[in-house]
């Protein structure tokens, strides 16, 4: 419906949307002028006026530029007829004798085909000379016209005119109305979408504002700039009307796709018809590559950064869909419209859909990305997604930002029989795998960065033993935080679930060394039940030593995690491993650990 509404009102909405877009243009003018004690209203008049005369002035300058070039064309005739002989081949004899080949064998085949013009037969009574001499001649016929009058030469050519002047006008009203009146147009926009959601809306709008006015801008100045740079090269390799080819350039780069084609299409065909030889015409071709090579990948991403919030897709597909809505008018709207339409998908949940398929923000988190990878059995990538997240992270925040919650979600599909038995193995494996090689991976980035790498010495080192509570993802788990104990200068024993659960004497006493800590390693779901089981029993080996039980991702709120857990547990209790090491550093320059140490749930 919405869609229908855009096309069959397109004469109201594609003013009002240049309009929109121009007064997110010169809004920030206006807002400048009255910060200088400048009324609104006075400020609006000088800004739309000045805007009217550069519009003009830049109109005047391509319109002489442009009647310069038509009365020069004829100059060139001699360059356009050697260099469509040159690419016809006329001077190449095999070309040529192939090509009257082809035309000598066409005209014999058409030849051949048509028959002969039927002749009028002569009756009995009428011999052959007399019937041809009877037959009346053609009378030729002219049509003359009356002289057009002044109101007939006035409206040719006003017509054509009429309708694109009659929109400017239009636009023009409506931008200075949208300028003078902005306030009384947001709160009504504001009353008439959300009056009870202010916040949401107020942010909606200043975001839309922001993302557009700035994308506008910033589109206009590297335009403008790009135009420059190709004005002063055409100068310079001797191109006339140079300062028109650069404005138009500058132009059609505001059109999506099509106008940079356009745009090194013209000053190509010009440099082809004026100079006798193809030097000039590849330093223009080489000229305009090089100045949109730079702009297009250096140039616009640190100009632009995320400003426009849109996917390159969705950006193409905007074009095209734009484009079929209002014509050419929507090419150039295409990008500035959709921005709007991703802030609104970003804000209003009933069009959160648009946000996802338009915008260009991750819509899975990365331990989505990697877990969803694993399942799809491809390592290579999810190997890929780690290391992105490593190059901007350090390793314990990619154990508990990415890895710790993939298992997380692959125990969760286990215990719901989602899971298949060799997609299980598959995941076990390569987690492990990966473990075992991304410390190194990590000091190759530290050193890369700058960084120390290695082992930091703790200020008491302590012997540390990490238990699995169940199963192979406990395991892993704890040989990750092992991992981390190590890098800071602890000495650590990892223990595999088959002997965390062992209820055999000689595995009980295997370490011959007091253990300072005890860390207890479960994910969930079903974790309390075997953290406890495992809690028992810790107490039971290791009378002398502080127990640590880490129920890794156990809730999203802290608060009420916190509250279940002191029920639950005498011990201290941990759900991420950055706590599990926070509270292992607070306690270790201590004589012993003290059971009502602060810690982070």
């Amino acid at each position: 419906m919405a869609i229908t509404v855009l096309y069959l009102a397109r004469e109201i909405f594609i003013p009002l949307s240049l309009a929109l877009l121009l007064g997110f243009l010169l809004s920030p003018l206006v807002r400048h002028l009255e910060r200088w004690h400048v009324r609104r209203s006075l400020a609006v008049a000088m800004v739309v006026v000045s805007a009217l005369f550069a519009v003009g002035l830049v109109g005047w300058v391509v319109s002489q530029q442009l009647v310069d070039v038509f009365n020069q064309i004829p100059a060139y005739k001699d360059n356009i007829r050697d260099k469509l002989a040159a690419v016809s081949g006329r001077h190449n004899p095999s070309l040529n004798k192939m090509k009257n080949s082809v035309q000598e064998l066409g005209r014999e085949l058409s030849a051949s085909t048509q028959d002969p013009p039927p002749s009028p037969s002569p009756t009995e009574d009428q011999p052959k000379g007399v019937a041809a001499q009877s037959r009346p001649l053609p009378v030729p016929v002219e049509v003359v016209e009356p002289p057009a009058t002044v109101l007939q030469a006035a409206r040719a050519i006003v017509g054509p005119l009429i309708v694109p002047l009659g929109t400017a006008l239009v636009v023009i009203v409506f931008t200075a109305f949208m300028l003078l009146h902005h306030a009384d147009l947001r709160n009504r926009l504001i009353r008439l979408t959300a009056p009870r959601e202010l916040n949401v809306m107020t942010q909606a709008l200043d975001d839309a504002t922001e993302r557009v006015s700035k994308f506008l801008l910033t589109q206009f100045i590297v335009n403008t700039s790009f135009g420059v740079l190709v004005a002063v090269g055409l100068y310079f390799i001797g191109l006339p009307n140079a300062l028109l080819w650069g404005v138009l350039a500058g132009l059609f780069r505001f059109v999506p796709y099509l106008g940079t084609i356009t745009g090194g299409a013209l000053p190509l065909i010009l440099a082809l018809a004026v100079f006798p030889g193809w030097k000039q015409p590849l330093l223009v071709l080489s000229l305009y590559t090089a100045i949109e090579v730079v702009t297009f990948n250096v140039i616009e991403p640190w100009a632009y950064g995320a400003r426009t919030g849109i996917s390159p897709l969705a950006i193409l597909v905007a074009a095209v869909f734009w484009t079929t809505l209002w014509g050419p008018v929507g090419l150039i709207l295409s990008t500035p419209l959709t921005v709007c339409v991703v802030v609104l998908g970003r804000y209003v949940p009933q069009l959160e859909f648009l946000f996802v398929l338009l915008g260009d923000e991750p819509v899975m988190p990365p331990a989505a990305q990697f877990y969803q990878r694993l399942l799809a059995m491809d390592y290579r990538e999810a190997q890929a997604i780690a290391v992105d997240f490593l190059k901007a992270n350090d390793l314990l925040a990619l154990y508990d930002g990415v890895i710790v919650p993939a298992l997380a979600m692959a125990e969760d599909d286990r215990h719901k029989g989602a899971l298949e038995t060799g997609r299980e193995e598959y995941i076990v494996q390569s987690v492990t795998e990966f473990i075992l090689e991304v410390p190194q991976i990590s000091e190759d980035f530290a050193v890369e960065n700058g960084k120390e790498a290695g082992k930091t010495p703790a200020e008491k080192p302590l012997d540390i033993v990490c238990m699995a509570a169940s199963d192979q993802a406990d395991e892993i788990v704890a040989t990750m935080l092992a991992q981390l104990l190590e890098a800071a200068g602890h000495r650590v024993t990892s223990l595999p679930v088959a002997e965390s659960r062992s209820e055999d004497e000689r595995v009980l006493h295997a370490l011959d060394r007091p253990i300072d800590v005890v860390l207890i390693s479960a994910l969930p779901p079903f974790a309390l039940l075997s953290a406890r089981t495992i809690s028992k029993r810790a107490h039971m080996q290791y009378p002398n030593s502080e127990i640590i039980i880490g129920l890794w991702q156990f809730s999203s709120d802290a608060k009420k995690a916190a509250e279940r857990l002191d029920k639950i547990f005498p011990d201290p209790v941990v759900t991420s491993l950055a706590d599990a090491i926070a509270h292992i550093k607070a306690g270790s320059g201590a004589p012993e650990f003290k059971r009502d140490v602060p810690i982070a749930v």
